[in-house]
């Protein structure tokens, strides 16, 4: 009997111990999950949830609009619009039976899109139209086409077009500055981008935010010291001035000499930064700033500043001009016709070649050299704009006589527009010279000035240059009905492979107005004006003459004559 009872008992023995064994196995493996899934026990754990997160969550940009910019009465010269960009999966969209609709409605060719779409083939991501307007991406996305999804991003645009271009620069398609203003304060302007995290599904579609990593941080807005009524005027009367001498370029700057402040700057030619399909650099180019030129007579009012430091002149000094002509070493100088005794002020009036060479030499170059530096020529302005050319002193080991006389009636050095209104700024302000800046000042809290000569010398120069623009100057098509202006002409010939061109000229003028209370610089450079009249005084002083009267009239300067244009003259010209 107790051999048949063993059997029975080994088998749930051996039943016992298999539940057992399955139990603790079912166990280990529960217990395997929960660590692995549930826990932070293991390692396992860690790397399971990395790679869901590899295949599931992402990582996004939280686009920030670029900070505003405006003139100096707050109107806005550069602003941010909402865009959309609409990009595709082209593993998802290049096998897609409606690709040429999608074509047709972003008004691209099939068979490119196909092309591209095989190229990106094994991404996952590929624009398909940068920054489209909100409108018209929701009507392709109304679609449903496969893969295609959009983006929310910010586009540049710039309110006044054309007239500022070359002041604000340009942005590139992803928002950062390349270009003038927005390259110069691209750290102040472009802001942060936030970031948050997301859960994608199969398709690639986000499905739940996780919320914020990082919070977006808006560019900061920018005041400039521009005033756009001044530049819309400006901007008018230099296209005005191309059109009438058929002139290849051009550049007109205005100062506030007190403050420094950059009131207006334009170019031509000219280009529309908010088209950019047939966008020309060259164009793009601010020539106030980044363009030399010899700036011609327009420098011998410095050396009339030098001539009147030296005590050896003033303003109502002889000097015998006579026969006209002088010789320098192996080259002859000449004046328009014999001028005969004239003083210091008239040598000025005419622009005589013959009496500046005679101040030239008795003063010496040294004595002009030191002028022009302490004038700023040479160096930068301080406005911090991209690119901007500090132009050309002379340096020789050794001076010819030649070179030591065209020094003073303003060859072999360059100067930019910006620079020779500067210079002209340090005579409207006293004698005291101010770094130039784009930005809007705070009047109570202006940078200091330096005083590079004495303001008698000063006062005593804009004496003369009033009488440049007066009867008989060289620049009586400069004046401005109802306001004492004063200035000074330039003529250069232009330089080719094989030295001075007999025919083609740069034309300036730069003037100060009022005289009364001399404030406000206007520079004017037309390269190559074409025709009889390609002097200073016929090509550059009209133009001159239209800006400042806006300019006067928009900073409210009040008119000095009770009859206005009486002070018109009927003829001019000159060099």
């Amino acid at each position: 009997m107790k051999r048949k009872h063993q059997p029975a008992a080994l088998l749930r023995w051996r039943f016992i111990v298999i539940c057992v064994a399955l139990s603790a196995l079912a166990a280990t493996l529960v217990g395997r999950l929960i660590l692995l899934q549930i826990t932070d026990g293991g390692q396992g754990a860690v790397f399971l949830r990395e790679q869901g997160a590899l295949r599931t969550v992402r990582t996004a940009e939280i686009p920030v609009y670029r900070g505003l910019i405006e003139d100096r009465n707050g109107t806005p010269l550069a602003v941010s619009s909402p865009v959309v960009s609409l990009w595709a999966n082209p593993q998802q969209l290049k096998d897609s039976p409606r690709l040429n609709d999608l074509a047709t409605l972003l008004s691209l060719d099939a068979s490119a899109l196909q092309d591209k779409l095989n190229f990106y083939g094994d991404k996952q991501f590929m624009y398909l139209a940068r920054h489209q307007t909100p409108d018209f991406a929701r009507r392709v996305l109304r679609e449903g086409f496969a893969g295609v999804l959009g983006e929310r991003e910010y586009r540049r645009y710039y309110p006044a077009g054309e007239v500022a271009a070359q002041v604000l620069g340009l942005t590139n398609v992803d928002g950062h500055g390349i270009a003038g203003v927005e390259l110069a304060f691209e750290e102040w302007l472009r802001g942060v981008p936030g970031k948050k995290r997301f859960i994608k599904d199969l398709h690639g579609e986000a499905v739940r935010d996780f919320g914020l990593i990082e919070e977006p941080r808006p560019g900061k807005a920018l005041a400039l010291s521009l005033d756009l009524r001044l530049q819309y005027a400006q901007h008018r009367e230099l296209q005005r001035a191309m059109r009438e001498t058929g002139a290849a370029a051009g550049s007109a700057v205005t100062l506030d000499a007190w403050t420094g402040e950059v009131l207006a700057v334009s170019n031509y030619p000219v280009f529309n930064p908010n088209s950019r399909e047939a966008l020309d650099f060259s164009s793009a180019r601010n020539r106030a700033l980044t363009d030399a030129y010899e700036p011609g007579s327009t420098i011998k009012t410095l050396t009339l500043v030098a001539a009147l430091e030296s005590r050896q002149f003033h303003i109502d000094s002889l000097v015998d001009t006579a026969p006209g002509r002088i010789r320098v070493g192996a080259k002859v100088l000449h004046d328009p016709r014999n001028y005969g005794e004239i003083s210091v002020s008239k040598i000025i009036e005419k622009s005589s070649q013959v009496g500046v060479t005679k101040m030239a030499q008795a003063v010496g170059h040294e004595a002009i050299l030191d002028v022009l530096y302490r004038f700023g020529l040479g160096e930068s302005t301080g406005t911090g704009f991209p690119g901007e050319r500090a132009g050309r002193l002379p340096a020789p080991a050794h001076w010819s006589e030649i070179e030591k006389v065209t020094l003073a009636f303003g060859y072999g050095l360059t100067a930019t527009p910006i620079q020779l209104a500067r210079a002209y700024a340090v005579l409207a302000n006293g004698g005291v010279r101010r770094p130039l800046t784009l930005l809007k000042q705070d009047l109570d809290d202006l940078p200091p000035g330096k005083q590079v000569i004495d303001a008698d010398i000063a006062a005593a120069v804009l004496e003369v240059l009033d009488r440049v623009t007066g009867p008989g100057g060289t620049a009586t098509l400069a004046r401005v009905p109802g306001f004492s202006v004063g200035g000074k002409t330039g003529t250069v010939h232009k330089v080719g492979e094989g030295g001075y061109l007999d025919d083609q000229y740069v034309a300036l003028f730069v003037g100060i107005a009022p005289i009364s209370a001399p404030r406000y610089v206007t520079a004017i450079l037309i390269d190559q004006p074409r025709g009889d009249h390609y002097g200073g005084g016929l090509a550059a002083a009209p133009v001159y003459s239209r800006i400042t009267e806006e300019v006067l009239r928009i900073r409210n300067a009040q008119p000095e004559q009770t009859e206005m244009g009486a002070l018109l003259a009927t003829s001019g010209g000159g060099r």
